[in-house]
């Protein structure tokens, strides 16, 4: 099914409870202002009809339609046409008819917005206009009291139905920015955070240690020869791999770390708070579990991690430059052999 398919069933589920809701307190109101004329059957008859029988026939046509939005979007219009019919049919009594009109009006200004509405109003133009060829012409100026209390309920009850659904499609419509926001920032195969959100991070980590003067580090990790296992093992094994990598940063990281996918078989780390021996001592150690892991897997699998670290220093211009320092230790690990971690500070590097 379609997205708008899907949209358009759901916009005619919440309508069909408010439109049995609405007809139903409408049949109230419409019976008082009509009962004093004394209208023949067939208005009796096709007022039961328009208030109980048609929210069903409008949900199941909704249902069934090769475009529900569309198809409710009629029904609607058939709801204000019917509201203005019902209009006429009164003699334009005050309350009776600005009741229907406008409950008829805020339902198609919640759904479809100011065109939508003027839409309505010709709809309901022609409900009007339909009424006066069937019934005389009239106008009865005032409402009487058991009027304005068959007006009460309605007036009182569907504007907090309305009220109630507008509501909850805001907080489901607020769900979905938020998780369309998290997956737009979170990379599909790891589960961590993508390239875009993470550097993010890592601008807002540098303006933080500049403007606080505390220390952090940056670690940029490798999987060593990732080609070759996805060359002799296949992609679905490097995916695995990538996995597990990403899974052992989330087990063994605290809290307040960043974990992200670089790119590739790349992935980084911020580390706050975290000065450059405690850093190397736990990316030694997330090294030495990811190996242990993947030979767990599978013995003939020799993955490892190449890992370059660098501390946050006041003579970094910016992050980038401090991304670079990460990156140049990352080059010293794999230029030396792989599987290791190497950390630069200043203009110097260490191996370990």
């Amino acid at each position: 099914m379609s997205a708008a398919g899907a949209n358009g069933l759901a916009l005619a589920s919440r309508l069909y409870k408010s439109r049995a809701l609405g007809l139903t307190l409408g049949f109230v109101c419409v019976v008082f202002g009509m009962y004093p004329l004394h209208p023949p059957a067939w208005v009796w008859a096709w007022m039961v009809i328009n208030a109980f029988v048609w929210p069903h026939i409008a949900y199941q046509s909704s249902r069934r339609a090769s475009n529900s939005l569309r198809n409710e979007r009629r029904n609607l219009l058939f709801d204000s046409f019917c509201g203005g019919f019902w209009v006429g049919a009164m003699h334009f009594n005050p309350l009776p008819s600005v009741t229907t009109l406008s409950m008829m009006t805020m339902n198609n200004v919640a759904i479809g917005g100011p065109r939508f509405m003027l839409a309505g109003w010709v709809a309901q133009a022609l409900g009007l206009g339909t009424s006066l060829l069937l019934f005389a012409p009239a106008f009865i100026a005032v409402t009487s009291e058991a009027q304005l209390y068959a007006c009460l309920p309605i007036l009182m009850l569907y504007p907090l139905a309305l009220g109630w659904i507008c509501y909850r499609q805001a907080v489901t419509l607020a769900r979905h920015k938020r998780e369309l926001l998290a997956l737009s920032r979170t990379d599909s195969l790891s589960g961590l955070l993508n390239h875009g959100a993470w550097k993010d991070h890592l601008d807002i980590e540098f303006q933080r240690c500049r403007r606080e003067q505390v220390g952090a580090a940056i670690a940029l990790i490798d999987i060593d020869h990732f080609k070759t296992i996805n060359d002799t093992y296949g992609h679905v094994t490097g995916d695995i791999v990538l996995r597990q990598l990403s899974k052992v940063l989330r087990q063994n990281l605290r809290a307040t770390d960043l974990a992200g996918r670089y790119g590739g078989d790349e992935f980084c780390v911020i580390l706050p708070d975290m000065p450059l021996h405690r850093a190397t001592e736990v990316m030694e150690a997330l090294r030495d579990r990811f190996n242990a892991l993947a030979y767990t897997q599978d013995p003939t699998l020799r993955a490892s991690l190449s890992i370059g670290l660098a501390p946050y220093q006041a003579a970094h211009a910016d992050s980038t430059s401090w991304l670079n320092d990460a990156d140049q230790a990352l080059y010293e690990a794999k230029s030396s052999g792989r599987n290791r971690v190497s950390s630069v500070q200043g203009s110097w590097l260490r191996s370990v």
